[in-house]
């Protein structure tokens, strides 16, 4: 992959370009060139200047014509920068024929994001996937990294009168993948087996989501206490945590967070990442975190439907909420954002204002998911009137005789489990027990 500081040249001043076709696009352009500063920054390369190109449709050759091409590289030798990166995607063979014209690395937005993930994977499952995602990229591009490729290796193994330094890699990185991928199965089983296990003690469970660097890790940091890391930095997480809080009914919720979204995320890391995205998937709820001093903020909700979507987990119950209202002094924009959103919530983690609210609505949620009912236990089955105290809200117990009553308001998953000792309004049980 592209390295920041190689032995043998520095790279430490970049040109940022992007493309578009259509002129009303400009504007959007030229925001998602900051957003990809910000993408580069994170990586600690200085920016030095931007350009974006009017191409009325895309070429073969450098993704834009040769004459918009000469423009791009008159500004490289101005700049002196000594790597240009495109906002938009590159083909391997344009990447090759952009960095035969203008002598300078030459990568695309995906490169960059996926250099990123690289730096900031830790855990064992987020490096498998962000290995996954780099080789699937790289794999056609072998023929931009080496500068051997027509070397001939005969012996033992070796294709025909000999086969090529390329060829060779190539191979080597297929079997790298399939490797991954084995691993990743293996992963996504664990992960799986996790989550059996908390259905079987079925805790609610709440999703974070949202755009990258909106609060998600700070947010669950402020509620939970957790210690994870906070940073303002695009993507400065890409671990999913989970932690247990216990609401003010008492009633316990898994709150998970999870790596964030970005407009023109690779595909390689949307397939990647679902072993890690899927926890969204197979949450109770969502809590969609948005950041209110965006002013594209409306874009990047979409953005991070999209994905949702492709998860399959657009539909799920959704609790939006507003971060950085703290940086939101305009009166105008707030009315906007309650005429677009007038189920949400407004907070800022920061200050901490609105989390009383904030906390109130989650407790809502959570008690849509819950069932209110009356049981009868045996004695000898006080491990089911523990779980209760600790996975649902007891309101009355009383020792009548050979059992024991019990009121409480459990989650709805935990009823298949507790079904056999539910009582109707008469004190009847519905499923009579086993003799």
């Amino acid at each position: 992959m592209f390295e920041i500081k190689a032995r043998d040249k520095m790279v430490e001043r970049a040109l940022l370009a992007g493309a578009y076709g259509d002129p009303a696009l400009k504007d959007d352009a030229k925001d998602l060139l900051e957003e990809l500063e910000e993408l580069v920054r994170t990586l600690g390369i200085p920016v030095i200047d931007r350009m974006v190109v009017y191409n009325r449709e895309p070429q073969a050759r450098y993704l834009i014509g040769s004459g918009k091409a000469e423009e791009v590289c008159a500004r490289i030798a101005e700049t002196g920068c000594d790597v240009v990166i495109f906002d938009n995607e590159l083909t391997p063979a344009q990447q090759r024929n952009w960095e035969t014209l203008s002598k300078v690395t030459v990568i695309d937005r995906r490169e960059i994001i996926l250099d990123i993930f690289g730096n900031r994977a830790q855990s064992r499952e987020a490096r498998i996937q962000v290995d996954l995602a780099r080789m699937a990229y790289s794999l056609p591009r072998l023929t931009r990294a080496w500068s051997h490729l027509g070397q001939q290796g005969g012996g033992i193994g070796a294709k025909g009168d000999g086969e090529s330094q390329l060829e060779q890699d190539k191979r080597k990185i297929r079997g790298q993948i399939d490797r991954l991928k084995r691993e990743l199965v293996g992963v996504r089983s664990s992960r799986a087996t996790q989550r059996k296990d908390r259905k079987r003690a079925p805790v609610p469970n709440a999703a974070i989501v949202g755009y990258t660097n909106v609060g998600k890790s700070s947010l669950l940091q402020k509620l939970t206490g957790a210690d994870v890391l906070v940073e303002d930095k695009l993507f400065a997480t890409l671990d999913t945590t989970t932690r247990k809080i216990a609401l003010p009914n008492k009633q316990p919720l898994l709150l998970t967070d999870t790596v964030g979204f970005i407009r023109k995320l690779p595909h390689e890391l949307v397939e990647s990442f679902n072993a890690t995205l899927e926890e969204a998937a197979h949450s109770d709820f969502l809590i969609h975190v948005l950041d209110a001093s965006q002013p594209r903020v409306i874009e990047f909700y979409n953005t991070t439907m999209s994905v949702l979507a492709d998860l399959g987990a657009d539909t799920k119950q959704t609790l939006v909420v507003f971060n950085k209202m703290d940086k939101v002094g305009d009166d105008g924009t707030r009315e906007v954002l309650r005429k677009h959103f007038p189920g949400a919530v407004y907070i800022s983690v920061k200050s901490g204002d609105g989390f009383g609210k904030l906390v109130e609505r989650i407790s809502e949620f959570v008690s849509n998911g819950t069932k209110r009912a009356d049981l009868r236990l045996p004695h000898a089955r006080t491990d089911i009137l523990a779980r209760l105290h600790r996975e649902g809200t007891v309101h009355h117990v009383s020792y009548e005789g050979e059992f024991i009553e019990v009121s409480a308001t459990v989650p709805g998953r935990a009823m298949e489990t507790l079904s056999p000792f539910v009582v109707d309004a008469d004190g009847l049980l519905l499923e009579p027990l086993a003799p």
